[in-house]
């Protein structure tokens, strides 16, 4: 059976994207069947892994809208073991869209649960945002990871999101599990990196995950290639820190 997780933090800039796309390619690469659903309008997580985001037609609005089975939505992609259901500009809309529908906070949990015996991970990349589309997320997940940058206003709007995650699990989603927050963009050199990790372990420390995603040139790099750091630069320090995610996510769940 597999596990769904939801990358979410309603601040922007903190590595959801970039862990989504990785932490996916990660898994992959460790042998497990992987579906990454894009779940926000930029995008991002389409394109990091090479998808030509203008051509798409069907992905994560489909899906949510239900006008398509949710095999229909899922495409391959040049990670292997990987497949994505891709995102597209359209998907601003869906939040209006889905406003006066009934139960429309349960329009992915709908569309992708069978999914959980066909894949071993399936990641959902969050908007940043607390927003349906969000919340669609958490309903549907059965954890969150939340990475948290580790800079100055870090824990600043943490509290807002584990109220939500709170909110959905008395409300829509009791099995709601925090899966682990992750320190992203950790720089040793810096006093400030050090101050933020130390905090964040001290406030959460069974929550927080042992690995540490250091600054890596090449791990900004990739996306622009439209590659995972997997594909890009496998020796890298960024893909070694997401494989040890990776590996500590296996660890926990199985």
């Amino acid at each position: 059976m597999g596990k769904i997780i939801a990358i979410a933090n309603q601040k922007g800039g903190v590595g959801k994207t970039t862990t989504s796309v990785n932490l996916a390619a990660s898994l992959g690469a460790l042998e497990k069947k992987v579906l990454l659903i894009d779940a926000d309008p930029q995008a991002n997580a389409t394109s990091g892994l090479g998808i030509d985001v203008e051509s798409i037609e069907i992905g994560t609005y489909q899906l949510l809208e239900h006008t398509l089975p949710v095999e229909e939505c899922i495409m391959p992609t040049e990670s292997p073991n990987v497949d994505i259901i891709p995102a597209h500009i359209d998907l601003v809309a869906i939040e209006i869209e889905l406003v006066d529908k009934d139960q429309r906070e349960y329009m992915m949990k709908k569309a992708i649960g069978h999914l959980k015996s066909t894949y071993d991970y399936i990641l959902i990349d969050c908007a940043p945002s607390l927003g349906l589309l969000t919340l669609n997320a958490l309903t549907a997940s059965d954890s969150v990871v939340i990475p948290i940058q580790c800079e100055y206003f870090a824990l600043e709007g943490l509290g807002k999101l584990l109220n939500t995650i709170k909110s959905v699990q008395k409300i829509h989603n009791q099995d709601l599990d925090i899966e682990g927050m992750l320190l992203t963009m950790y720089d040793a050199r810096l006093r400030l990196s050090n101050q933020v990790v130390e905090e964040v372990q001290k406030h959460f420390s069974d929550m927080v995950f042992e690995t540490i995603i250091q600054r890596n040139v090449r791990l900004g790099e990739a996306p622009s290639y439209g590659e995972s750091i997997i594909n890009y630069d496998v020796t890298s320090k960024g893909a070694v820190n997401y494989l040890n995610l990776a590996k500590e996510i296996i660890k926990k769940n199985e």
